[in-house]
């Protein structure tokens, strides 16, 4: 029987990837302004986002999930988070149309601040200082003052998110993403890229269609689905005295829900199961995400899966695999057949990200063939399992950016210093993340051409964009 669980039965669990504040008064008095503050996001919304992960774990859908490694207040620009979701609707509308399959749009934004460190302390030179751990939590800039864990900085994280959250909400079912409009999402250093062509053929012929139904008297005013979307926030449940004080019992259900967020994800390096970022999360029912890398063996996958999924609850747990290009086929075949065996009911993503990262000319990056490859990799085990490859999980910006090499405007190591604006991890630009849409949407369609297409959805179910 799983032992009680309340929201702060966490603190009496080992933790690690905390900072170490040096006033835990001043904290626990952030914590507590915090757990006054209004909810960022509503329980209903948690809940229908694990409705629709649930079509996705039964192959009925994809999980397109990506954004900034770590959320910046110094970046905090309505134009940032407006080009940023213009990339997410161009990846999904090319999902949509070339894989006949409706995608799940879960962005790494609205509070995503945190972020774990392999060494907790950083050196340049003779200096030796603790590390950024994300701007909710200290500053960037190599200073004994900058780098102090600072409580404060959680109110201001919650003000940028409350605002983002707004800003996404108005483009998302204000008019913005109406597919009317699809030939407008271009950005205009993608405009005359590979990728931006191929783009302007799919929304050309949507336009298309769309003008064909208008004639026949549907039109995007009559229809929400081809005017408005659902978009969701996700971010790493890692500081997690924000997480307990954004915790509230959802009047409705009579159900703890973490309010921080949409849907919430336990990182590679702290996902031991008696610690406390399990302990913490598998109290709260939002949707949850699971990153799975190589030390992950298939019984120890499935002791996570019985802490976080008791239930086997469709849409609850997202297994996001992060394990390298070459490493693919050493271990994702082997987590599959454990939980294909059992009998559980999971959302296969992929990170291609973070098991890609090296050290060019100064500056951390990621190969952008690495990316495709380990992607590719992901589709063939899945495909030769029979099971459904669910969705990706990435770090992408709508910045014009240079953090990522290779893809089709062949970024090399030399170019890395032009815009190099990430304050943590390389960050796919809008041409590299368009690209990958289109390889996506081809290993969607590999797939759905070798099952049996599904049975046509219910009336009133999700089937648009």
């Amino acid at each position: 029987m799983a032992k009680a669980w309340s929201p702060d039965s966490w603190r009496s669990k080992p933790i690690v990837q905390v900072p170490d504040y040096p006033d835990p008064a001043a904290l626990a008095e952030v914590e507590a302004t915090l757990s006054r503050f209004p909810p960022l996001v509503f329980a209903g919304e948690a809940r229908k986002l694990k409705e629709q992960l649930g079509r996705v774990a039964a192959g009925e859908g994809f999980l397109l999930q990506g954004g900034d490694c770590a959320e910046s207040f110094a970046e905090h620009h309505a134009d940032n988070i407006r080009d940023f979701f213009r990339v997410f609707l161009q990846m999904a509308v090319v999902l949509t149309f070339a894989a006949a399959l409706p995608v799940v749009k879960v962005g790494r934004i609205g509070g995503q601040f945190a972020k774990p460190r392999s060494s907790p302390t950083e050196r340049q030179g003779d200096v030796e200082l603790p590390s950024y751990r994300g701007d909710i939590i200290n500053g960037p800039e190599f200073t004994p003052e900058a780098r102090i864990p600072d409580p404060a900085r959680q109110l201001m994280a919650y003000r940028q998110s409350a605002a983002t959250l707004n800003l996404l909400r108005a483009f998302a079912q204000g008019g913005y993403a109406n597919l009317e409009h699809v030939n407008r999402w271009m950005l205009g250093f993608v405009a005359d890229s590979p990728q931006g062509h191929r783009y302007k053929e799919i929304a050309d012929r949507i336009s298309e269609a769309m003008d064909f139904m208008r004639a026949c008297g549907v039109t995007a005013d009559a229809t929400p689905q081809f005017r408005t979307t659902d978009f969701f926030t996700s971010h790493e449940a890692l500081l997690l005295g924000f997480e307990q004080a954004m915790t509230r019992i959802d009047s409705t259900s009579g159900e703890w829900y973490d309010t921080s967020g949409h849907m919430l994800w336990i990182g590679d390096r702290t996902r031991q199961p008696d610690h406390a970022h399990v302990e913490f999360c598998r109290g709260v029912r939002n949707p949850l995400g699971l990153k799975c890398g190589p030390s992950l063996t298939p019984d120890g996958l499935l002791e996570l899966i019985d802490l976080l999924n008791p239930d086997n609850e469709p849409g609850r747990l997202t297994l996001i695999c992060r394990f390298g290009a070459d490493k693919v086929f050493d271990h994702l075949p082997g987590l599959i057949r454990a939980v294909q065996r059992e009998g559980r009911t999971v959302v296969w993503s992929c990170d291609p990200m973070h098991g890609n990262t090296i050290s060019a000319g100064g500056y951390k990056t990621r190969p952008f063939d690495r990316v495709l490859k380990e992607v590719k990799n992901f589709f063939a085990v899945h495909q030769a399992e029979g099971t459904h490859a669910g969705g990706i999980h990435i770090e992408m910006t709508g910045q014009n950016v240079t953090e990522c090499t290779g893809g089709a405007r062949a970024i090399t190591e030399t170019d890395l210093s032009d815009r190099y604006h990430t304050h943590c991890d390389p960050r796919l630009n809008a041409d590299q993340s368009l690209e990958l849409a289109f390889l996506l949407a081809e290993g969607l369609k590999r797939e759905r051409a070798s099952r049996e297409r599904p049975p046509l959805p219910e009336t009133g179910a999700a089937v648009g964009f």
